[in-house]
């Protein structure tokens, strides 16, 4: 079978002037001429075709893809194992471009204003945005959230920063009381519960004690919450539950 130059451009996806062009360079030159001067393109020749707009859409320039297809030492195989190699490097490589561009979507959703480099600087290998959709769809029409995406919106790196060391500072503290046998309902409990609420009401929305208690429902009902604080210390999540709910009582009686 041989096939003229339209069909090519065709199969190909390339433009007639580009067959034309390869011609001219000599790095595809088609193994046979109709009576009329015609181009014919024979099954060898698309096999080479292929070969050099797989390395094209690498990036590779003509002059270097003409030295690997000319390489007389060359193995067919070799040339498929190199470009399945480069794609798969690609293919990550998109992956992960990809991966940010959604981050970066999701980030502006929730008003977080950082660079990758600085999220990760932030929030290490944790998604500050994993739970941004569940989290519209449960609190987007209350005043909290509303509140909530004002005031992140405008923060930056450093508060960012700041947030986390405030809460860390406030983990390990709570970790000592407990190592301390602090019983939740003790004064040095409810005063890091109340250190909790004021920290939620400096940083994010207005949280109520009525609020707070939820949240401190939350805590132990909802398993990725009950694993984050039972990270810190086993058992830190039904304390710090109970600790909430007799900061809430006092407060509020």
């Amino acid at each position: 079978m041989n096939y003229s130059v339209g069909q090519v451009a065709g199969f190909a996806g390339v433009t007639v002037r580009t067959l034309h062009h390869y011609d001219d360079i000599n790095l595809l030159v088609p193994s046979e001429r109709s009576h009329a001067g015609h181009r014919r393109y024979s099954d060898a020749d698309l096999d080479r075709l292929q070969q050099i707009l797989f390395y094209r859409e690498l990036g590779f320039p003509l002059e270097e893809v003409a030295a690997l297809l000319d390489d007389p030492d060359a193995d067919p195989r070799a040339h498929l194992r190199r470009q399945h190699d480069l794609l798969t490097a690609r293919i990550e490589k998109l992956r992960k471009m990809a991966a940010a561009v959604e981050h970066a979507m999701e980030a502006r959703t929730m008003g977080l204003n950082l660079t990758p480099e600085e999220k990760f600087e932030v929030f290490g290998d944790k998604d500050p945005e994993q739970y941004a959709e569940e989290v519209e769809e449960r609190w987007g029409d209350t005043d909290e959230y509303a509140d909530s995406q004002r005031r992140t919106a405008s923060y930056t790196k450093e508060d960012w920063k700041r947030i986390q060391a405030e809460a860390a500072d406030w983990g390990e503290r709570y970790g000592a009381l407990m190592s301390a046998d602090e019983p939740p309902t003790g004064e040095a409990a409810m005063t890091l519960a109340e250190e909790h609420r004021q920290h939620i009401c400096t940083w994010f929305y207005e949280c109520s004690y009525e609020i707070h208690r939820c949240l401190g429902e939350m805590y132990v009902s909802d398993e990725r919450f009950k694993a984050f604080y039972d990270a810190l210390r086993p058992g830190l999540a039904e304390h710090l539950r109970d600790a909430i709910a007799a900061n809430a009582a006092r407060h509020t009686a």
